[in-house]
């Protein structure tokens, strides 16, 4: 398991670019919320944390992973420095879930290749809800620190490169 022995929250604040400057656009899955809302709390946090103010996020929620595709491709509208893409596809009894996570996860990629604004995927995929507790915020800490950290570190690569 990738997650066994590293907390997702942790990182230098020291090697993160200065964010001050970006604008950050997030998009959240409702579907599993008590799970989004957690790593939308850890990517939130994080990008203030990293001197981004509260008037350059821009939040819009969509009805489950499937939609965060979407949601990304019209976020890139709104003139952001990096996106990121929000949700949790929890294991169930049919093929359902191997479809949305497949769909989800090449849809954020297309997304990267075709258009220039990074799109960070935060999308967790778990067999179980106490995995996805544990990522969100529990004894793994939290995956949407971590993405908000890629969506500063690729919104400086934008810039700089």
């Amino acid at each position: 398991m990738a997650t066994a022995n590293k907390n997702l929250s942790d990182y230098d604040k020291a090697t993160i670019p200065n964010a001050k400057d970006f604008r950050f656009g997030i998009v959240v899955s409702e579907w599993n919320d008590t799970i989004t809302e957690g790593l939308f709390q850890g990517a939130y946090n994080a990008l203030i944390e990293n001197s981004v103010s509260p008037e350059s996020i821009i939040t819009w929620h969509v009805p489950g992973s499937f939609e965060l595709i979407y949601g990304c491709k019209k976020m890139q509208e709104q003139q952001v420095d990096a996106i990121i893409a929000i949700g949790s596809v929890i294991q169930g009894e049919t093929k359902h879930f191997d479809f949305v996570c497949e769909g989800v996860a090449q849809g954020i990629k297309d997304l990267n290749v075709l258009h220039d604004t990074p799109v960070i995927f935060c999308v967790l995929t778990d067999n179980t809800m106490q995995q996805a507790l544990d990522r969100s915020g529990g004894k793994h800490g939290n995956k949407g620190t971590e993405a908000a950290i890629a969506a500063i570190k690729m919104a400086d690569l934008r810039k700089n490169a």
